[in-house]
């Protein structure tokens, strides 16, 4: 297995070419595994597609820190490649709280992770700037001195605040406390996107397959991204198909979907050959 500096290292420096790479959203070691065998260089956590698999809504108080960051191991331990994870809010609006969250992901194996300036309160759903960013430092305080890259989030479009000025204010400001990667999900549109990559001084993060429009990996290179997410999308397609599969068999009696599933010889390939020390 690689060591966490090296996998940083090149995390790291994925985000200075001159062009986008993906970075798909696994949701466990299994769904990390296939990933990696299909040529990836870097992955990323998703807390939609994990909170999922456990039955829980997508949100702030049905998940907690450990379980993410449990999470996130088990998707570090799967495969060589770098790894991200989608750390909310840093599960606390205190900015030492952001912090020790980036030290804790980074025990666990993680190169990077993103700190968000949404509060998970709809009747207050950004953070006010001046703490937004606080949050922001403290975090890029932490990983500033840990093998680890910090992307900080601006969610006014993913909260019905479509606000571009304020958007790119808050980029610019995170990227001034120490942000490494900047990230606004949810713009409108391709020249919205190009306008922040063009106000910025970071790498920017824009994630695909969620809403609204989307463009190809060259279109997003084109306006100045670097990095492209997928977020829980991947996650939902893998339901959609057990939905379709079960449906199929719910309604129809028949089994057609078992020729679009994988053979299981290639899934075997593809799992860890590791068994328990002892069977009782």
């Amino acid at each position: 297995m690689l060591d966490q500096r090296h996998k940083f290292e090149r995390f790291k420096a994925l985000h200075s070419q001159d062009r986008a790479f993906v970075i798909p959203n696994p949701w466990d070691a299994g769904s990390a595994r296939l990933l990696a065998s299909l040529g990836f260089e870097a992955l990323a956590t998703t807390s939609a597609g994990y909170a999922f698999s456990k039955g829980k809504r997508d949100s702030f108080a049905g998940l907690e820190r450990g379980e993410i960051l449990d999470n996130a191991a088990e998707i570090v331990a799967a495969t060589d490649l770098p790894v991200s994870a989608d750390l909310e809010d840093g599960f606390g609006s205190a900015p030492e709280t952001c912090a020790e969250t980036i030290r804790l992901a980074c025990a666990v194996g993680l190169v990077g992770g993103s700190i968000e300036d949404a509060t998970g309160d709809a009747s207050h759903p950004i953070y006010d700037f001046s703490q937004s960013v606080e949050r922001v430092h403290a975090a890029a305080e932490a990983a500033g001195k840990l093998p680890f890259l910090l992307t900080a989030r601006a969610e006014n479009f993913l909260w019905d605040k479509p606000d571009l000025d304020d958007t790119i204010k808050r980029l610019q400001a995170f990227s001034a406390a120490g942000a490494d990667v900047l990230y606004a999900p949810g713009l409108p549109n391709l020249d919205a996107i190009r306008t922040v990559c063009a106000a910025v001084d970071k790498p920017v993060n824009v994630v695909m397959g969620l809403r609204g429009p989307t463009y190809s990996v060259a279109e997003l290179s084109d306006a100045g991204v670097r990095r492209v997410s997928v977020g829980g999308s991947f996650a939902r397609a893998a339901l959609g198909a057990l939905m379709r599969a079960a449906e199929e068999v719910r309604n129809t009696g028949t089994f057609e979907y078992a020729s679009d599933a994988l053979p299981a010889k290639v899934v075997a390939e593809l799992m860890s050959p590791d068994k328990p020390n002892e069977r009782h």
